[in-house]
């Protein structure tokens, strides 16, 4: 196999129409031409190989669901991707069997906290598993752009909101829960909680704290754990919606662990449990991540600062800038429901039992 830039490389295909055939080009038609492709060490070359198999009928669509077992987490989004709308693949039963998928409702309220509509969706997500039992679910988020901050036009929006601004974030995992007292046990060997339960969220920890958690589950598990930058996590937060809440323009007691007596623009007063809850007992978002407003803050990977002049636009962590404070954001059981908000930001420096934090990490496996 040559190195040289005019000769074919062993995964090259040749097109048809009227393009000439190239010296020495290797010609991989059919189902071994995707076989051969789909064993590149090429993330990008297995992909474009998983589409071509469309083309091969029932061989082609067992290519592209063995393909679900792929090392990369990008191969595997990329051939549920071209596999789940498919009606013929209900008479494959063990199509279900090669996804890690799971099902829930998403909620929405109208301005006076009543609901309005409740929907059926599903996302993919994999397990890490800590030891003894514990796992971590880290869930996929796709990649897209969205406005960042609070419209002018959002009740109680601050200064350090704004301006609003568009970003683009690229795919990625994020804990479909924050992390629990349990996982950091297993991962730390203690818990610095005040609020004791295995599946509350730690908390009572320092942005340090959590920055070392992320450190020894990388080493844990070979993956490159670490925390949200504060875009990704008010992207995974609005799940696609441009309300103050994912809930739509408020919340209530029932749907989020917060102060329930200091409600928000038209929202209910309600219970005010003065304490954290297990994570996973209010409903989640479009994105199948629970939590995001109230019972914890989540520590976010940015610097502190005063505003978005000057912020980044492709979802990266803030890191210019002398302020050694960091980010947290969604509120907890001890704020307000404003202080909820998708869009409120605020930074601090030092543990407190109202602080917890989220994990995320790259679509590829180790492996790969």
């Amino acid at each position: 196999m040559s190195d040289h830039q005019n000769e074919p490389r062993e995964y090259d295909a040749v097109l048809g129409d009227q393009n000439l055939i190239p010296v020495n080009a290797a010609i991989l038609g059919g189902i071994p031409g995707v076989k051969s492709r789909l064993a590149s060490p090429a993330v990008e070359v297995r992909i474009t190989a998983l589409s071509e198999a469309l083309k091969y009928g029932e061989a082609g669509l067992d290519l592209i669901i063995q393909a679900l077992h792929d090392e990369s987490m990008q191969v595997k989004i990329a051939a549920y991707s071209l596999l789940k709308d498919r009606d013929d693949l209900k008479s494959k039963p063990q199509f279900e069997d090669y996804l890690s998928r799971f099902g829930f409702d998403v909620i929405t309220v109208d301005a006076y906290g009543k609901e309005n509509s409740r929907t059926k969706s599903f996302a993919l997500s994999f397990p890490e598993d800590l030891g003894n039992g514990i796992v971590l679910e880290m869930v996929y988020i796709p990649g897209g752009t969205f406005m960042m901050g609070a419209p002018a036009t959002e009740s109680y929006r601050l200064h350090w909101e704004s301006p609003q601004h568009q970003v683009t974030v690229s795919a990625f995992h994020a804990g479909k829960y924050p992390i629990t007292q349990a996982q950091w046990q297993a991962v730390m060997g203690n818990n610095p909680s005040w609020l004791k339960g295995e599946k509350r969220p730690v908390e009572n920890v320092s942005w340090q704290d959590a920055v070392k958690f992320c450190g020894e589950l990388s080493q844990k598990t070979g993956k490159k754990y670490r925390l949200l930058s504060e875009a990704e996590w008010e992207y995974a937060c609005r799940a696609g919606t441009t309300t103050p809440f994912h809930f739509g323009e408020t919340i209530t007691p029932e749907l989020v662990n917060y102060r329930g007596n200091y409600p928000y623009a038209n929202g209910p007063e309600g219970l005010y449990r003065r304490e954290t809850t297990d994570v996973g007992s209010f409903p989640p978002n479009a994105f199948g991540l629970y939590d995001m407003h109230g019972n914890v803050w989540e520590w976010c990977s940015d610097r502190g600062h005063e505003n978005y002049k000057g912020a980044p636009t492709d979802g990266s962590s803030w890191e210019t800038g002398t302020d050694n404070y960091r980010v947290q954001r969604g509120g907890s059981w001890g704020d307000s429901a404003v202080n909820c908000r998708c869009a409120f930001r605020f930074s601090a420096g030092d543990r407190w039992k109202l602080r917890g934090f989220r994990v995320a990490v790259a679509l590829v496996s180790p492996s790969s």
